[in-house]
């Protein structure tokens, strides 16, 4: 490929350089953060890593933390780290900028962290809720407990073959056929 500058970093690449920067690791993201901030993310990291099996990997900006979903992840800023931790309610903290609802069961708490000393409690307790918090697996259960049951084939047919939750299906434009009679076949 000849020189070009990319689209998606909007850096420089020469004519048969490789050039990839869609794979980013942790440290690419971390290596530029002042010490406090890289001991910091290592004291999050490791707090994380107590609470069982999840994958810890970096994807494009952020670092994610995920089990089923993505729990709470880390986005490194020149001057702070932005946590964002999802957890089912919004919580109060002096530490917390803002709040922004993400489903109907999935609010994000945004969190400015700026040195190692601020990854205590209640900060470590609202990412154990957020790990054990379980979305996905509490909405398929609550879907599957108030579902109505299917409708049998004979209830369809007897009911001209629309479901009686569904009105029947209309043509555009069609107008009903009238009965003709012998009468008006004759003429």
């Amino acid at each position: 490929m000849k020189a070009h500058e990319c689209y998606h970093c909007k850096q420089w690449v020469e004519a048969g350089q490789a050039h990839d920067c869609w794979t980013t690791t942790e440290s690419a993201l971390t290596k530029d953060l002042s010490e406090d901030l890289q001991d910091a993310y290592q004291r999050v990291r490791e707090a994380a890593s107590e609470f069982g099996e999840q994958r810890i990997y970096a994807s494009g900006s952020c670092i994610m933390f995920s089990r089923t979903s993505c729990y709470f992840f880390v986005r490194p800023k020149r001057n702070w780290l932005e946590l964002a931790v999802f957890l089912p309610h919004a919580v109060k903290s002096a530490l917390l900028k803002r709040v922004e609802p993400k489903s109907k069961v999935k609010t994000a708490n945004i969190f400015r962290i700026t040195h190692r000393d601020e990854v205590e409690a209640p900060l470590t307790g609202w990412l154990r809720e957020a790990y054990d918090f379980e979305p996905l697996a509490k909405t398929a259960a609550k879907a599957t407990v108030g579902a109505s049951p299917r409708v049998p084939r004979q209830r369809a047919k007897a009911t001209g073959g629309a479901s009686p939750r569904m009105p029947p299906k209309r043509t555009v434009g069609a107008s009903p056929r009238k009965k003709t009679t012998k009468k008006a076949r004759k003429r």
